[in-house]
């Protein structure tokens, strides 16, 4: 498996940024200092686990199967923020949830790094090209530079992602040796479709970045509404663990977020997730037909809109007779 790791723009920027007094990217008010030793190095690793199992409603086969984004991210000072619930995510983050391109967001966050230098490092992982697999990436922090986020895109969808905001890698005076979090789908607030495979319809005005939940959006055409749960599997866990060698030297950035490897894990343990069985709404009753002088029958149909999954509610009769009189005899 192959990673991708880079530090942000120029290989000068970059060494003058690491060296910066300590006026720099300080902590916001009432924030702790971490005072632990200058550098530390974590590896990344994203693990998809969004199966048919896990996930049966809707789940995406083919055009495109379900998958996962290129991994982007950033180590930064609390003065900087990649994407936060609650609030609107910018034009870039927008252009990544929508589509995967990472460009404009790649620009904001040099940006902030530039004019700020709230940003250490960018990193990136290649692209996850199916629900289950992982793929991985390496970050250096620095103490006033101790947070990370990152985004991951899935695919397809309108504009649903998973993420880490501002994870603090610092703990006082020392780095965390390893930190392990379950990661749930988030709705970027520009796309108003409820499935995977909603076509483009703009959210006017746009709305603030919400978690998915089982029952939120409450609506049945929800790809991820399932209301006999009280929470939603985890649909991807990210590890980070710190590395105990010394940082390497700095390399210059390499921006193809695309063409690395990744691997497929097929042994992932995964829960099964009930699907119902859904059902339209009775068609109209048909004609009675039957002999002159005796009862007739008539009939309506239905018919199945969700087939059940992982012992699922069964599906009802689809078909329903009743007495009536007959409305041309024979």
């Amino acid at each position: 498996m192959e990673t991708v790791s880079f530090s942000l723009g120029r290989a000068l920027w970059t060494f003058l940024l690491a060296m910066l007094g300590s006026a720099t990217g300080q902590p916001l008010g009432g924030e702790s200092i971490c005072t632990a030793r200058p550098l530390a190095r974590y590896s990344i690793t994203f693990t998809g686990k969004w199966s048919q199992t896990a996930f049966p409603k809707q789940y995406p086969l083919f055009r495109p199967p379900a998958q996962w984004s290129s991994l982007l991210g950033a180590a930064h000072s609390s003065d900087y923020s990649m994407w936060r619930k609650n609030e609107y995510v910018s034009n870039g983050l927008r252009d990544f949830a929508e589509r995967g391109e990472a460009w404009a967001l790649m620009k904001e966050i040099e940006a902030a790094g530039e004019k700020f230098q709230s940003v250490h490092a960018v990193f990136s992982a290649a692209a996850v090209t199916s629900g289950t697999g992982q793929t991985s990436a390496e970050v250096e922090v620095h103490p006033r530079h101790s947070l990370v986020s990152f985004v991951v895109r899935i695919v397809p969808s309108p504009d649903w992602f998973v993420g880490i905001d501002s994870l603090d890698l610092c703990e006082g005076g020392r780095w965390k040796e390893q930190v392990v979090l379950d990661l749930y789908p988030h709705d970027a607030g520009t796309d108003s479709g409820f499935t995977f495979s909603s076509p483009n319809f703009a959210t006017i005005p746009q709305d603030t970045v919400t978690e998915i939940t089982s029952s939120s959006p409450s609506h049945p055409a929800n790809s991820f509404y399932y209301p006999r749960l009280k929470s939603l599997p985890p649909i991807a866990k990210v590890t980070f663990v710190r590395l105990r060698q010394s940082p390497r030297a700095f390399a210059p950035p390499s921006l193809d977020l695309a063409s690395r490897g990744n691997e497929i894990v097929d042994s992932l343990s995964v829960p099964e997730t009930p699907l119902d069985c859904e059902v339209s709404l009775w068609s109209s009753w048909g004609l009675c037909g039957g002999s002159c002088g005796k009862l007739g029958a008539k009939s309506r149909t239905r018919y199945v809109r969700v087939q059940p999954a992982n012992n699922g509610t069964p599906c009802p009769e689809l078909e329903e007779e009743a007495e009536c009189a007959p409305d041309n005899c024979v």
